[in-house]
């Protein structure tokens, strides 16, 4: 929404980022496959590069488990073999 409302093509968005057309479009779905450095471009193109501190800036559950000094283990345990 932020491109359409300023008016920039996905042409002229690809064009500023470095990307390409298809990227800006993967962008513009959500899709876990791009890059965090070309969302970020796509949010500096437009002027929206300081959101970015908000994202966990509200951690109400994180800062809960904190608080409630709730351990997790680092890794999973190791899977054990079957026998064949």
């Amino acid at each position: 929404m932020a491109r359409l409302r300023r008016r920039i093509s996905s042409e002229q968005m690809a064009e500023r980022t470095g990307t390409s057309r298809k990227t800006i479009y993967n962008i513009e779905q959500g899709s876990p496959t791009v890059s965090i450095g070309s969302y970020l471009q796509v949010l500096f193109v437009v002027g929206l590069e300081k959101d970015l501190l908000k994202v966990a800036g509200e951690d109400i559950l994180g800062r809960k488990l904190q608080d409630a000094g709730i351990l997790t283990k680092m890794r999973a345990p190791k899977l054990k073999k079957k026998a064949i």
